[in-house]
């Protein structure tokens, strides 16, 4: 029960920073909706991630590709601009997020990472 309740703290905190980190990127280059929109946001794209990696990630090149542009194509389509837009919110996020979990990582709260943000 107990490796149960952990892993939903991991998975919910985990989830709360890629929403800060998507939340900081739209905040900064498009129209941030609200950071319960960020963190579904973070959800989808972690979804999309595995679904497509999980088909075409197999691909040499192709498939690391398709899989960023499923990811670049849910914050295309939850966040008004185009792709550089959606690439700009990505790479913010990755460093927001980034940040986040380094401060937890100093004040001794680790082992998180940053679902729905890639890399991190």
């Amino acid at each position: 029960m107990v490796a149960v309740l952990d892993s939903l703290i991991v998975f919910v905190v985990s989830a709360l920073v890629g929403g800060v980190g998507i939340y900081a990127g739209a905040r900064l280059l498009s129209n941030a909706k609200g950071y319960d929109h960020a963190v579904w946001t973070a959800l989808i794209g972690a979804f999309a991630w595995v679904v497509v990696s999980t088909l075409f990630g197999w691909l040499p090149l192709l498939g690391t590709l398709l899989t960023y542009l499923a990811y670049l194509g849910v914050i295309k389509w939850r966040y008004e601009g185009g792709w550089f837009t959606a690439a700009g919110i990505a790479l913010t996020g990755w460093l927001a997020a980034s940040l986040v979990l380094e401060l937890l990582s100093v004040l001794g709260v680790g082992g998180f990472s940053a679902l729905g943000i890639p890399g991190v």
